[in-house]
């Protein structure tokens, strides 16, 4: 599957079209003619592509079913028409949603550089960088469905047809450098990582994107795991926001008897994905224990079993739903915009769900809802897990040197601000959140959070990893696994993906004393 084509080909297969054209009805298919059927099919769909026929908002195409009906054709020259055209960029093949022109092809122009570019569906990514283009620059972007990104990616890359520059799950950039998807910024602009990356962003965002000594991809948002309530349900109980795990318990049990079914929510396993793991490692951070340390994996702790205990407690004493391992990545914040939780563990991010969800405006939610660090376990302080989205600029880009400065202007503080003020996103840089702090007076807090914030595991091994991870938290919660075993038998399956060695109980109680 072709997912970004060339289109330095379009003007002579323009050429040949039009002269087949000529001579031949345009709507229709000839089987006496010496032209194979799949020519004849492909020739049409590509001047009616050339014609704007299919100038819908998402340019799709008839899928093949339609186009066997609406031209008396066998599937097989249908298959190879369009099979063709994809090989050759001019449509997007995606399979279970079907055939789309591709932007790249069709809006190309050969006298002017172009940038070609991939961001998520969801999110501001694709105005933010035509705003950053201006007019200046020819700039052709692709949206992809968040959970469909990092295949498309990976699969343009196989076929050499990568973007310059793509927006990514910054969890997925040591996957990525160490396969040499992705440049380090350093090549292309050393300056500015410098000078303006490593000096104006918060600290955590700019460590997580590094790997090897070397920095792969900005963030331009920053966000954090942690503990969201709902102020009126804890106010109504005289309570505040929990700062220890006995805190939080205290306060579930006085939601529970006060009529609230569910007082907590959180995803809970294989099904919720990344969004599980994310949450996770912030519980376990909570009670100083962690996936990894320099020495080797040291999940198998004591500490990671007390939390993990702590956590099948609240299923047990049913503050926290058994479904919870069912949960879909937003079922949990939408429970609680729906006034049926008044806790739920998950990420800065998901302010904007709670926004559509309620109807507000995002400046809004601050006022029904709080966030706060996952409350400190006996061994451990508050925490929380920095994340978010990453530009990258790939290595087959045929124009890196122009994705860079498309990369700077997109992440300058005045576009970040506004972007900040229209969405209610956390930028990553310290100079424009101090832009946009008198119109988003919470700003400032959740900045701090994520100042104080852990890294999930920055290895190119991680989407392994963070499976593993989702099904021991998936196995303690529905009681298959005891707390000890499960982080054992995890610590074991992760020192066999990674080659790191186990780090025993003893010598990781030192190296979390030295730390």
């Amino acid at each position: 599957m072709t997912m970004l084509g060339d289109a330095k080909n379009a003007p002579d297969q323009a050429s040949r079209v039009r002269l087949f054209m000529a001579s031949e009805d345009p709507m229709a298919i000839d089987p006496q003619q010496p032209i194979p059927l799949y020519f004849q099919l492909k020739t049409l769909i590509l001047e009616e592509i050339l014609s704007g026929h299919y100038g819908g908002p998402d340019h799709r195409l008839p899928t093949e079913h339609e186009l066997c009906e609406r031209y008396k054709l066998s599937r097989t020259p249908v298959s190879r028409a369009l099979s063709e055209l994809a090989d050759e960029g001019v449509i997007l093949r995606h399979r279970r949603r079907g055939s789309f022109v591709n932007p790249h092809w069709l809006s190309r122009r050969p006298d002017q550089p172009e940038v070609r570019v991939i961001v998520p569906t969801e999110g501001p990514w694709a105005r933010m960088v035509r705003d950053a283009a201006g007019t200046r620059d020819q700039i052709s972007v692709v949206k992809v469905p968040r959970q469909s990104l990092h295949q498309t990616l990976t699969h343009a890359v196989a076929e050499g047809q990568a973007p310059d520059l793509a927006v990514i799950d910054s969890v997925w950039a040591p996957e990525f450098a160490a396969a040499g998807f992705i440049h380090a910024l350093e090549e292309l602009n050393e300056d500015w990582v410098r000078h303006e990356h490593e000096v104006d962003f918060l600290e955590p965002l700019v460590r997580a994107n590094r790997y090897e000594g070397k920095t792969f991809g900005v963030s331009p948002f920053a966000d954090a795991s942690g503990l969201w309530y709902s102020r009126r349900k804890l106010e109504s109980l005289g309570l505040a926001p929990p700062t220890t795990w006995a805190e939080l318990r205290t306060a579930g049990q006085a939601l529970a008897a006060d009529g609230v079914r569910t007082p907590m929510v959180m995803p809970g396993g294989g099904i919720a994905g990344e969004t599980t793991t994310y949450c996770l490692i912030a519980v376990l951070a909570s009670n100083a224990a962690h996936v990894l340390e320099p020495a080797g994996v040291c999940l198998g702790s004591r500490a990671t079993a007390q939390a993990l205990r702590f956590l099948r407690r609240l299923v047990e004493e049913r503050i926290v739903p058994s479904e919870v391992v069912g949960y879909e990545w937003d079922h949990a914040v939408r429970l609680l915009a729906e006034g049926r939780a008044a806790l739920s563990l998950g990420g800065i991010y998901e302010a904007q769900t709670l926004a559509e969800a309620l109807g507000v405006h995002h400046h809004e939610v601050w006022d029904h809802f709080g966030f706060t660090r996952v409350p400190a376990g006996p061994k451990g302080t508050p925490a929380s897990v920095a994340g978010g989205m990453m530009f990258a600029i790939f290595r087959q880009a045929a124009q890196p040197k122009l994705a860079m400065q498309l990369l700077q202007k997109a992440v300058e503080s005045h576009a970040l601000a506004r972007v900040a003020r229209s969405t209610g996103r956390i930028p990553s840089r310290r100079s424009a959140i101090e832009l946009a702090a008198s119109d988003l007076p919470f700003l400032p807090e959740i900045a701090e959070i994520i100042e104080l914030a852990v890294a999930r595991p920055w290895l190119p091994s991680y989407p392994r990893v963070s499976v593993q991870l989702q099904t021991m938290l998936e196995g303690v919660l529905t009681g298959r696994l005891g707390p000890a075993a499960a982080a054992q038998r995890t610590a074991e399956m992760i020192g066999a993906i990674t080659g790191l060695p186990i780090v025993p109980e003893r010598a990781n109680a030192v190296a979390a004393a030295a730390a």
